[in-house]
């Protein structure tokens, strides 16, 4: 996988895109699959694959030829032609290059072929959605220095990808390019192949191949600069988080109010409400500038009308938008769809976190408007029935059932394995809903609102206690999964309820009681905590969502276990995360994996799993945020810090990261049980406690 802007390729072990692959293998911009097929030969030589390597928006493959025969002579010996294969993205264009090198004594006549082909099938096509009437493609067409495929959608967008090779090619009579290589002893040559895609009038142009490859590095190398640096004494960390940097910049798009991160690749490479503002909080001590992009990003979307198709609602926030053929013929309702309940408030929540982590309050008076529009929807939208708790229910024909973070059919289920019927009011959204009244009550008052401060502190404190009273299971000792629609308890001991922990929605009794749980055999596995219990009638390891692992789901439960002072369970849960990391490749933890226990020897990957995905890269800067026990007050202009490393780490130095006005640089070391902090650069402008708040 290689991603820069809007455009990836999505591909084998070895670069290639073998015809008619079920894993929906392709060159996708803006949810359109332009190059469906990249295969390449060389003439009477077999091909031995040698290593491949994709980051970011650069790949590189190795590979070595089989002995070529003459009869029973051997004209040409095995492991003598060196065989390097770039790819890299710049500029909405992807660029290749074959290089060539004959290490025999004998010369080698040969030809490289190019098969290709280009299906411009909408992402959801590949995915399996059913569809309606759709448009053509167009017949090939030859150009000097390549080809050109075109298709005119039946949204009555032409689009076109074209194909230039260097030095020129013959077209096959199957389509193929075909370039004519001769290498003499230790003789080099290089084929350069260009594919440049157009959707309507927006045509990508090509720049000279060195300059766009040097950008393409430039442009992450410099976002590596300006992240916090990070170096420990747990190898396995420092992986981490330099692999989770790297994604994170792979995965930003700039709709017009800066870079912000899509929800993953290969299927959500667009903008998501849930996962777009929750990986931007994810991620405040390490790019603030994302969070601010997010905000005016879904500031500039939030619903306006009532619109069942779309399940849009004045106020409220999207849940994702896709800008394909399917989209462009409102065959789906993705343009964009606000099927969601919880981005509302985490929207709320993260214009509250900028303030926390900057003091800009004049970022928030930029969104105060949104905000009493997002209150708005959650009072009076959000609560059709009255019942005092923020609920869902599709009104889309092809919308999303449930509409949590946990969406699959099956995720909100009673005890008894039935299926809890909408409006459904989730745990975790309670909390969300409350946090953000709580929040918001302060920013009004300080920005002179004092209606608006007064009429969110009372209805917190109201949700506060009837929380209390509707979701606590006494025979549990923890809180429901939701309420359904008759306000019974969906009473399945799941991760959601963990989320409550951030502020004060809960009891200390009964959130110590969470924290507890949530670490016990059930719920962790040695490797983090499932969605499920495994005492659960409908739990399985191997389910999305009723038994899985969700890292990002770990990293919130992780900030309320550091924000209550459960920081046993903490350094468990980070412990747990990092070996996790350790166990996948390039210590990139996966959007989720199996339930399994760690009895097993090693996390079991769930098979269709997305990687990367934000807010699965945004858990090690939690991790992070959680190890230096980071806590900025403007109000008080202070920075509070509460530092606890896990057990297999004693040192942890952090420099550049941000807060206040500036930067934080600290350093913790554990010696005889207890984690000293030295402050050695401190450009914030607010100074640093030990201690809480």
């Amino acid at each position: 996988m290689i991603k820069e802007g809007n455009l990836f390729l999505y591909s084998d072990p070895w670069g290639n895109l073998p015809q008619e692959n079920s894993q929906g293998f392709g060159l996708y911009y803006r949810d359109t699959r332009f190059l469906s097929r990249l295969e390449w030969k060389l003439d009477g030589v077999g091909i031995v694959n040698l290593h491949g390597k994709a980051d970011g928006p650069e790949s590189v493959y190795r590979y070595t030829n089989e002995e070529v025969k003459r009869n029973e002579d051997v004209v040409f010996w095995r492991e003598s032609l060196e065989i390097e294969r770039r790819c890299w993205l710049y500029g909405g264009v992807l660029y290749e290059s074959f290089r060539f090198h004959n290490l025999d004594r004998q010369t080698l006549d040969t030809q490289l072929e190019l098969i290709l082909d280009a299906d411009f099938a909408d992402m959801f096509v590949v995915r399996g959605f059913q569809h309606g009437k759709l448009g053509e493609k167009k017949p090939l067409q030859l150009m000097d220095d390549g080809i050109r495929y075109a298709y005119h959608g039946a949204d009555n967008v032409t689009r076109s990808l074209e194909v230039k090779v260097e030095p020129r090619a013959r077209v096959g009579e199957d389509g193929s390019l075909l370039i004519p290589l001769s290498l003499a002893p230790d003789e080099e040559k290089e084929v350069s192949v260009t594919y440049l895609l157009s959707v309507g009038d927006e045509k990508m142009e090509a720049i000279p191949r060195k300059e766009a490859w040097q950008l393409a590095r430039q442009g992450l190398a410099e976002w590596v600069v300006q992240c916090p640096e990070v170096e420990s004494d747990s190898v396995d960390f420092n992986a981490m988080v330099r692999r989770s940097l790297a994604d994170m910049r792979m995965l930003l798009i700039d709709k017009g109010d800066g870079e912000f991160p899509v929800a993953g690749l290969p299927w959500y490479a667009v903008p998501f409400g849930r996962d777009s503002l929750i990986a931007a909080w994810q991620s405040m001590a390490i790019r603030p500038e994302l969070a601010k992009a997010t905000i005016r990003t879904m500031a500039r979307y939030q619903g306006e009308k009532l619109d069942g198709w779309r399940d849009e609602e004045p106020g409220k926030i999207l849940h994702e938008i896709r800008y394909g053929e399917l989209a462009g013929t409102g065959q789906i309702p993705f343009t964009p769809y606000y099927g969601t309940v919880d981005a509302t408030p985490l929207f709320l929540l993260l214009i509250g976190e900028v303030y926390r982590w900057s003091g800009d309050l004049d970022f928030v008076r930029e969104h105060v408007e949104h905000a009493k529009k997002a209150f708005d929807w959650i009072d009076q939208y959000g609560d059709p029935d009255e019942r005092g708790y923020t609920v869902y229910q599709r009104k889309s024909e092809k919308g999303i059932g449930n509409q949590g973070w946990k969406d699959s059919a099956d995720s909100v289920v009673h005890r008894d394995h039935t299926l809890a019927e909408a409006p459904i009011a989730l745990s975790e959204v309670q909390g969300y809903v409350y946090q953000a009244r709580r929040v918001w009550s302060t920013l009004f008052r300080q920005l002179g609102e004092g209606e608006w401060a007064d009429k969110l502190t009372k209805q917190a404190d109201e949700l506060r206690e009837r929380f209390r009273r509707d979701f606590w299971m006494a025979d549990e000792s923890f809180p429901a999964l939701a309420l359904d629609k008759a306000n019974r308890q969906v009473g399945t001991v799941t991760s959601n309820p963990g989320h409550c922990l951030i502020g004060d929605l809960l009891e200390q009794e009964q959130a110590a009681a969470v924290a507890r749980r949530l670490l016990s055999p059930d719920l962790f596995s040695g490797w983090g905590i499932r969605t499920m219990s495994a005492t659960a009638r409908s739990y399985n390891p191997m389910s999305y969502h009723n038994g899985s692992v969700w890292p990002h789901d770990n990293s919130l439960i992780l900030l309320g276990l550091k924000e209550g002072g459960f920081h046993r369970e903490a350094e468990k849960l980070i412990q747990g995360l990092i070996d996790t990391a350790a166990q996948f490749p390039q210590h990139r933890l996966p959007e989720l994996f199996c339930g399994y226990d760690r009895e097993l020897g090693e996390p079991v990957p769930y098979p269709v799993a997305c990687s990367p995905q934000a807010w699965a890269a945004g858990t090690a800067f939690v991790l992070l945020q959680a190890m230096t026990g980071i806590k900025p007050d403007p109000d008080r202009g202070r920075i509070y810090l509460q530092p606890s490393l896990p057990p297999e780490m004693s040192r942890l130095v952090v420099n550049n990261l941000r807060v206040g006005s500036g930067q934080l640089d600290i350093r913790l070391v554990r010696s005889d049980g207890v984690v000293h902090v030295q402050v050695e650069k401190n450009s914030s402008g607010w100074p640093v406690e030990l201690g809480g708040s």
